[in-house]
């Protein structure tokens, strides 16, 4: 049952990005810092963790998965370190992601070569 509701919500998350993509001029770079942007605000208020409580990682594989996680980070380096842990939090929960993510785009721009269209 839980592969369903990741299936489910990670789906119709997919889906309000390939609508927001077809139906507004809005470019692909601004519908994905909309997502983070709407993760963050989600996690902040509370609501997406329940989300992730629900599907899983239906919920935070996508971008605004990434968001919320951002916002817990803040929300738990407040709580240990105070105001500094509004800079330092969101560095701290995400830099396994954002390593992994630069790693890979290092590994690929060494290994394939680019072609002009």
């Amino acid at each position: 049952m839980m592969f369903l509701k990741a299936f489910i919500v990670g789906g119709l998350i997919c889906v309000i990005g390939q609508l927001l993509i077809d139906l507004t001029k809005l470019t692909p770079a601004r519908i994905l810092v909309l997502f983070v942007c709407l993760g963050v605000l989600l996690g902040g208020l509370g609501i997406y963790p329940r989300l992730v409580d629900f599907a899983g990682a239906g919920a935070t594989v996508p971008l605004t998965g990434f968001g919320n996680a951002l916002a817990e980070g803040v929300r738990e380096a407040v709580k240990k370190d105070g105001f500094l842990g509004v800079i330092t939090g969101g560095f701290q929960a995400c830099a396994a992601g954002v390593t992994v993510a630069m790693i890979s785009g290092l590994f690929v721009a060494l290994t394939c070569k680019p072609k002009d269209k």
